[in-house]
């Protein structure tokens, strides 16, 4: 586990693609909703994934098309895919994919939500868009403990959210996932570097969801970003692929 002390008092948190000092960041305004995420939620099938997915040979992941299947990186095992709802909608579906040889089985799926005004192959900061692409998974952190998560995990009172937000949204941070979108790999989710510049955005991040769309990041229940942390795994090599369904099909 990285220290606390790694992350400097004063330095600015950004999050979600929207510096946290000077605009309120995944959807602190309420959004304008869609389907609230819940602990469990389409997880009849547990960690099994149900008797549908236990049953299939998956050679290739679900809803993905060649365009971005064709980016998931040959040693990648382990997959979370995102299916938007659509291009301008904020809910999304969520499962994660695991691969032995050359077969996916899917682990487990639940619901979450994404950019409040949906998704975008052309990300930039304050779009209110989640961006569209396959990318790795680096970092953990968040307010809370580690709660014993395989990627490297920094614990930081920096991650709180501001209280002039909704309250609602005070504990989107607990957790965190970053997202290797426009951000240096190796380092703390709320590392401020943006690679490819600040109108890129960044700090997009998988976190804890508070019921309504974001600014940019994928949000899900606390028992199931739990369940992401735990079990994410470097040697693995996993990355999320995410986007609107119709998008990710091409």
């Amino acid at each position: 586990m990285r220290s606390a002390g790694v992350i400097r008092a004063g330095v600015a948190m950004a999050a979600c693609g929207v510096l946290l000092t000077t605009v309120a960041a995944c959807g602190a305004d309420g959004g304008d909703g869609g389907k609230k995420a819940t602990a469990g939620a389409n997880s009849s099938g547990g960690e099994s994934g149900g008797a549908e997915a236990r049953a299939a040979d998956l050679k290739r992941i679900p809803g993905v098309g060649d365009r971005y299947q064709k980016q998931i990186p040959a040693n990648a095992r382990q997959v979370v895919a995102v299916y938007g709802d659509g291009k301008d909608a904020a809910g999304s579906t969520i499962a994660l994919y695991t691969k032995s040889g050359d077969t996916w089985k899917k682990q487990r799926g639940w619901s979450g939500h994404n950019g409040k005004k949906g998704w975008t192959t052309s990300h930039h900061e304050g779009d209110n868009r989640s961006p569209v692409g396959v990318f790795t998974l680096s970092d953990a952190g968040g307010v809370l403990a580690d709660p014993g998560a395989k990627l490297p995990y920094t614990q930081s009172a920096s991650f709180q959210a501001p209280h002039y937000w909704s309250k609602s949204h005070w504990h989107d941070f607990d957790y965190v996932i970053a997202i290797d979108y426009n951000r240096a790999k190796g380092t703390s989710p709320n590392d401020p570097t943006r690679p490819q510049g600040q109108s890129k955005g960044g700090s997009i991040w998988l976190h804890m969801d508070h019921g309504s769309g974001t600014s940019a990041c994928v949000s899900q229940s606390k028992g199931d970003m739990e369940y992401l942390l735990k079990t994410l795994d470097p040697k693995q090599h996993p990355v999320v692929v995410m986007g609107d369904k119709a998008e990710l099909k091409a």
